[in-house]
């Protein structure tokens, strides 16, 4: 579960810390609280996108900080895959500052993907415009998917190597059928292109080796003029080269060595640096004897690098890469010297690979075909518990092998009719706003109780909704929430009234500058919140009994839950 969320100087927060319980925590306050921010805060440690104007104005920083713990040891796992240290805790932590994030977890310092991996595991949010989502068939094939869970996961993992064998297979073919009229031209460049290869006769770093002595020759006149001056500085030729000087000074030690004992160990180092220096002085003759340089060799490197680099213009960016595309060449040159031979192995490649994808596609239908009867059953379920009474639900599934692609041949829709006697149709035809909510609502449920996951937040799942439906969607909340942590930001007393624990969103001024706050509500504080949910400006005594029958109601109703499922 999500035990606390950390935020320091986002937007209008300057610093809170929420401490979630178990159970349904509700987040409520007025319009424009702040109530949005919390839940950025978590996208952003979540590693969400960063907006521009993140930071608190006059702030160095923002942080936001989640700390899980976690009752599945898969996620553990997870963070060992990942080299993270596993602690009884996983902290997510993610710090913006100069236009840059540093992300953490557990303390070690992770690329944002990796806060996205392991946070997808941790927790699930439901976006305030999530719903709309229900409108396109794609999400539909993504929630029937995530139904089908790890079986489906490894089906598509044979699909998706197969679909991509097949592309590569079909992509080679369809190139090969268009050099069909320009294929003498191509064999006539191709020849053109090794023989040139080949009669450079490359060898391995010979470009290297060649660019070191072309530069060296090419300022050899400068390492000529200081080779001299070191030459003769360090010798004996000048009056004041050092050679000469240490040379007297090895005299005059000699004239003295006699005098003190001490004196002869200051002595046999003067000798070594006297040998030394001869060394030296030779070494340095040497090399310019051996330096010198002729104009003819420095014209025939130069016109080799020039070679070589024309072909590097052309073929590749070193003599390796050269070699690799003249390789490749060969083996292109083979084939079209024998196109038809080509051809008609690449077309029966092709046909093969097809038939592996068609087998792999059957595969991911024939599951989906089977878990979308499950599937549609369990929502049929979940949507009477929503007050969807008379509710027919559809996942229609149609095959079309010509349209392929990485997720199969499947084109999938939901379908629902909320009328007894009517035909199901798709959901922009039949559903509300506030409909919508609550399908979404109800597919959330059923895939939470799938893949266990252990926390979900709803940010206004109440879109649209009031009355009936509203008592209908807090009490599936809470039912909910007996098996999994749930976190809900809503206006509804009727959802806020379930709460395990209730935060209140406060904006004030203080100093000019507008702040928001977090506060954990106490028994009667809920019920003075709830009074002003469900009363507006003015609280009467009323609106406080009402609320206080609305909490008591609540209560009643969450006991029944437990005792159901107890």
């Amino acid at each position: 579960m999500l035990a606390s969320l950390h935020v320091k100087n986002l937007a209008l927060i300057d610093e809170a810390e929420i401490e979630f319980e178990k159970g349904l925590n509700i987040l409520s306050g007025e319009t424009g609280a702040g109530k949005s921010i919390i839940i950025d805060s978590l996208h952003l440690a979540l590693g969400g996108k960063i907006a521009k104007d993140i930071v608190r104005e006059e702030s160095q920083y923002a942080l936001s900080e989640l700390v899980f713990i976690p009752k599945d040891a898969s996620h553990f796992e997870l963070l060992d895959e990942l080299d993270i240290p596993v602690e009884e805790e996983i902290i997510l932590q993610r710090k913006i500052m100069n236009g840059r994030s540093v992300c953490k977890i557990n303390g070690e310092t992770v690329q944002a993907s990796k806060l996205q991996q392991v946070g997808m595991k941790l927790i699930d949010i439901h976006g305030q415009h999530e719903h709309q989502t229900l409108l396109q068939k794609k999400k539909h094939r993504e929630i029937l998917d995530a139904f089908c869970a790890d079986q489906m996961v490894m089906l598509k993992e044979e699909l998706k190597t197969a679909y991509y064998a097949h592309q590569t297979i079909k992509k080679e073919l369809d190139e090969a059928q268009l050099l069909a009229n320009g294929r003498e031209k191509e064999i006539e460049l191709i020849s053109f292109e090794i023989e040139e290869i080949e009669q450079a006769d490359l060898t391995e770093q010979e470009d290297l080796l060649l660019e070191q002595r072309y530069q060296k020759m090419k300022n050899s006149k400068k390492i000529m003029e200081v080779m001299q001056y070191v030459h003769t500085n360090t010798g004996y030729e000048q009056g004041e080269g050092a050679g000469e000087a240490v040379g007297r000074a090895v005299r005059e030690m000699r004239s003295v060595v006699d005098y003190d004992d001490e004196l002869q160990s200051l002595q046999e180092q003067l000798y070594e640096i006297e040998g030394m220096l001869n060394d030296f002085n030779r070494s340095v003759n040497s090399y310019m004897d051996d330096a010198q340089f002729e104009a003819g060799e420095f014209a025939q490197i130069e016109e080799r690098l020039n070679l070589i680099n024309h072909l590097k213009d052309k073929y590749g960016d070193s003599v390796a890469d050269i070699h690799q595309y003249m390789e490749e060449q060969k083996a292109k040159l083979e084939k079209l010297l024998n196109y038809h031979e080509y051809v008609e192995q690449l077309s029966v490649d092709e046909k093969h690979a097809f038939e592996k994808l068609v087998s792999a596609c059957e595969k991911v239908s024939a599951l989906r075909n089977e878990q979308a009867k499950i599937l549609e059953q369990r929502l049929i379920d979940a949507l009477m518990e929503l007050n969807f009474l008379e509710a027919n639900f559809v996942i229609e599934i149609k095959k079309d092998e010509s349209q392929i692609h990485v997720h199969g041949f499947d084109e999938i829709e939901f379908l629902i009719s909320t009328n007894p006697g009517e035909t199901p149709k798709p959901l922009e035809h039949v559903a509300s706003g506030g409909e919508l909510s609550r399908i979404m609502l109800a597919v959330k449920t059923v895939l939470a109780d799938n893949d266990e996951t252990e926390t979900l937040i709803f940010d206004e799942i109440d879109t649209g909704i009031s009355g009936r439906t509203a008592q209908k969607v807090s009490e599936k909340l809470a039912l909910l929430s007996t098996g999994h942590q749930v976190i809900c930001v809503t206006h509804l007393p009727q959802i806020a009234s379930m709460a395990d624990a209730h935060f209140e969103i406060q904006k004030e001024v203080i100093d000019s500058h507008t702040h928001t706050r977090v506060k954990k509500l106490s028994d009667e504080e809920m019920k003075y919140e709830l009074a002003r949910m469900l009363g507006g400006v003015e609280i009467t005594d009323t609106v406080l009994n009402n609320a206080q029958e609305m909490k008591k109601m609540a209560d009643q109703t969450k006991r029944l839950q437990h005792e159901m499922l107890s």
